[in-house]
Formats: structure tokens, C-alpha cells, sequence
């Protein structure tokens, strides 16, 4: 009769590990209400701070949603005669700078303290010296990414070196399985929020241009209405006004692309770092325990 090899363990360890790979939930409500809550400062900024009718020589009495005032005394103050656009602008750049500092917040406490190649040094003497231990307390040191994908790892490899049942190849396998789940729960921690930079790099200077277009519409029709030398002043005093959105749209395209990119090459990093710690985890085993 054929020996048949107990398959409990493993169903166990399996189970055990799916159990640990569950996705965390968390909320991404600043994904929500950012967007909406700098849409609507950027309209107060726009009515009430460039357009405060005490900075304009002829203000519109009426008001409203969007009053006609004319004659701005400053030159922040022409921004607001760039029309509607410029609020959208505005919420633009607000959401730029929201998502920046949200990325500089997250990726920082992602990239822990210290070096992660000094820190991956650690690990590997810790554990060619067989010391998981000290390995695991290097790791609560560390506090990002890194150390948490290293930790799982760890944790993993502390318990395939008391298992009898599993093959060194069964078991170094089962390490790297452990690795690629848990960076599977770090790298969307690392990349959520960067579509909004993404996206506003390309929109931001379209909107720009979008809003000088109605510009020199507006400006051309008046040159046509009027005509005279003061259409031509009024002419030149419009499309003025009208590239305001253009410089609005190009600065807040800018920052997002520069932004982006940074963030993108310190994620970069911090992937090559978890990529590192996973193959030291799975050499290691391999050298130490065969």
C-alpha cells in the first residue's frame, strides 16, 4: 500500500497565510472630499478675494454668482476679469497642492528611518548568524515599507525553520510566497492618490488654454461691436487679461509633473528596497538551512 504524506501542515500554513494576506481596509476620503472642498475654495478665492469690489474702480452692485466688476486697481486683481475658468483653475492648483503634501506625508512614513540598504545589511548579518530575533527587532526599528514586507518575511522564515514536512525548496517558496503578499499590500498604500497629479498635469494646461480661447473671443467680439482705437485699447487689455489663464494653467501643470515624478522615484526606491529584502530572505534560508 502506498505511503501517503500528511497534508494537514501544510493546509494549515496555507490557510494561516491567506489569512494574513487579507487586504487591509482603508478609507481614502481625502480622495473625496479634497477634490470638491478646493473646487469650492477656489471659487471663494476667486469671487470674494480677486474680486472684491473695494480692489475695483467700477464694481458690479449687483453681484452674484458672477459679478462685472471692471478696473482692477492691482494686478493680482486682473486675474479675477480671466473669467470663470479661473476658479477651476485655482481648485486645480488647491488639489495639486493637497495631494502633494498627502503623498510627502504617506511616502515618508513608508520609507521608514534610516538607510534601507544599511538596513538590509543588518537583517543579513542578524541572519547569517541565525539570529531571527534580532533580524524581526531591526525590522520594529525600521517602521516603513521595507521593514514591514521584511517582518512578514521574517515571521515566515522563523516558522519553516522548525517545520519538518516541507523541502528546503518547499520552504523557500513558501518565504517567498509570504514576501510577494505582503508587498502586495504595501505598494497600493504607495501609489493611491497619484492619478490626481497625473491627470491634472495634462488637464491643467488644456483648461489654461481653454479659458484664453473664451478670452479672446469675448475680447474680439467687443473689437468688432466698438471698433476705434479704444476697441484696440480694450482689445489688448482683454487678451492681457485672457493669458492669465495660461500662466494658471501652465504653473499648476508644472507642479504636478515635477511632483509626480518625484514621488514616482521614491517609490521606486522604495520597491527596489522590498525587492531586496525578499531575495536576502529567500538566500539566506537557502544558504543556512538546507
Amino acid at each position: 500500500m502506498a505511503e501517503t504524506k500528511p497534508t494537514a501542515p501544510a493546509a494549515a500554513t496555507k490557510s494561516a497565510s491567506s489569512a494574513h494576506a487579507q487586504p487591509k481596509k482603508s478609507s481614502n476620503l481625502i480622495a473625496t472630499i479634497a477634490p470638491i472642498a478646493c473646487i469650492v475654495l477656489g471659487y471663494v478665492i476667486w469671487r470674494f478675494v480677486l474680486g472684491n469690489p473695494a480692489e475695483f474702480t467700477n464694481p458690479d452692485p449687483k453681484g452674484g454668482f458672477w459679478p462685472n466688476h471692471q478696473g482692477p486697481k492691482g494686478a493680482f486683481n486682473k486675474m479675477y476679469e480671466g473669467g470663470i475658468v479661473v476658479p477651476v483653475l485655482i481648485a486645480n492648483f488647491l488639489v495639486v497642492v493637497t495631494f502633494v503634501i498627502e503623498r510627502i506625508l504617506t511616502i515618508s512614513k513608508a520609507a521608514g528611518k534610516g538607510n534601507n540598504a544599511e538596513f538590509i545589511r543588518k537583517v543579513q548579518f542578524h541572519l547569517a548568524n541565525k539570529d531571527v530575533e534580532k533580524a524581526i527587532a531591526e525590522c520594529d526599528k525600521q517602521r516603513g515599507s521595507v521593514g514591514n514586507v521584511m517582518k512578514s518575511g521574517l515571521r515566515k522564515y522563523k516558522e519553516m525553520i522548525s517545520n519538518t514536512e516541507l523541502t528546503t525548496e518547499q520552504k523557500v517558496l513558501n518565504i517567498q510566497k509570504e514576501v510577494e503578499e505582503a508587498t502586495a499590500l504595501e505598494l497600493p498604500m504607495l501609489q493611491k492618490n497619484l492619478v490626481f497629479l497625473s491627470t491634472i498635469a495634462s488637464v491643467a494646461t488644456l483648461l489654461g488654454l481653454f479659458g484664453t480661447v473664451l478670452g479672446m473671443i469675448r475680447s474680439f467680439s467687443k473689437l468688432g461691436d466698438e471698433g476705434g482705437g479704444e476697441a484696440a485699447r480694450e482689445l489688448s487689455k482683454g487678451i492681457s487679461e485672457a493669458l492669465y489663464n495660461t500662466a494658471l494653467g501652465i504653473g499648476t501643470s508644472a507642479v504636478a509633473i515635477i511632483m509626480y515624478n518625484v514621488f514616482t522615484t521614491r517609490i521606486d526606491e522604495i520597491t527596489y528596497g522590498i525587492d531586496e529584502s525578499g531575495f536576502t530572505l529567500t538566500q539566506s534560508f537557502a544558504a543556512n538551512y538546507k
